[in-house]
């Protein structure tokens, strides 16, 4: 695996295709948390979460592979895992290796 792949990972949940589940959540608290509407968002750096459909949010380096494990497990596959130049590498629009 290319060390590109994991340079300036940014995340976002589509939340149309969140399940409510909760495994981002228990994986990446730091990252992930639940709404009033029971679905998922990315928190920003500050802890607010991000309201706003397809916000992005970068992931802090000791919570990669957490992140990229939620994209990967997550039954809605509404966790998108991007590098710096938009390729996707966990989630539904990911390619398989």
């Amino acid at each position: 695996m290319s060390e590109v792949a994991t340079d300036q990972l940014q995340v976002w949940v589509d939340q149309d295709l969140c399940t409510g589940d909760g495994l981002c959540v228990q994986y990446a608290p730091e990252v992930f948390e639940f709404d009033v509407d029971g679905l998922a968002y990315v928190k920003g750096a500050d802890g607010e979460l991000q309201l706003a459909p397809g916000s992005r949010v970068g992931v802090p380096e000791h919570l990669r592979l957490e992140v990229i494990d939620s994209a990967k497990e997550c039954p809605g596959e509404c966790i998108h895992v991007v590098r710096g130049d938009g390729v996707e590498v966990a989630g539904p629009d990911a390619e398989d290796d």
